[in-house]
């Protein structure tokens, strides 16, 4: 593993461990920022995979977008879609006024979140432990 990718997945984990201890919240929980960090910690997974492949990829958090470029070296990654398509959503418009995550949304952000944390760690033979 490259140096830079090992960086790219301690910030992804560092996503990981903010939005599991949002989610642990019982008085009053930031459902917004779980989902944020859910979002932000697979979109630099799925950097890591695509930066140690050698694979350029544009700058943006829109998942599906990422989810193209990773299918050129993780075709069995199809699957993703879905659970691409509800993260992407949280990187920028719940961050400010008009949209508010809800228990529901934030609960389904951790679950996507950890399939592709978990899909990607086990590209890198990392644990997937929590």
């Amino acid at each position: 593993m490259k140096p830079k990718t090992q960086e790219w997945i301690e910030k992804a984990e560092g996503d990981w461990a903010t939005m599991k201890r949002e989610h642990r919240v019982k008085d009053d929980p930031n459902y917004d920022a779980i989902c944020f960090h859910a979002q932000q910690c697979a979109e630099k997974y799925l950097k890591a995979r695509l930066f140690d492949a050698n694979v350029s990829f544009r700058r943006t958090h829109d998942l599906l977008n990422l989810l193209e470029d990773i299918l050129k070296i993780e075709t069995s990654w199809t699957n993703l879609e879905e659970s691409l398509s509800e993260l992407t959503i949280f990187a920028v418009a719940y961050r400010y006024p008009g949209f508010s995550a809800t228990k529901e949304q934030s609960a389904k952000s951790v679950e996507n979140c950890r399939l592709i944390r978990d899909l990607v760690r086990q590209a890198f033979n990392l644990s997937i432990a929590d």
